[in-house]
């Protein structure tokens, strides 16, 4: 089991990107949270098998949503969290 968090920059606010990822990752089985940050970015903490995180982080830069366009993508490793599925939280 493997984690990331991810800071993702650009037009990801008001676009229908939380909803989306969550989709994503559902279909991907990764587990974790997805929340729009104050400065307009959108945070991610992700887990999973490290092929499934691969793919998720591959479709969270090309933005999950046609409507979104991300410009920077921040990757941070992390230890894994005891997620039991993949939530928006707010």
């Amino acid at each position: 089991m493997q984690a990331v968090k991810l800071h993702v920059y650009g037009r990801v606010q008001g676009v229908g990107f939380r909803y989306c990822t969550k989709m994503v990752a559902d279909q991907l089985e990764i587990s974790g949270i997805v929340r729009n940050e104050p400065d307009g970015s959108v945070y991610i903490e992700a887990q999973g098998k490290l092929s499934e995180l691969e793919t998720f982080i591959e479709k969270i830069k090309t933005s999950p949503t046609p409507s979104g366009k991300v410009e920077k993508l921040v990757i941070t490793k992390i230890p894994p969290i005891d997620y039991s599925s993949f939530q928006i939280t707010y």
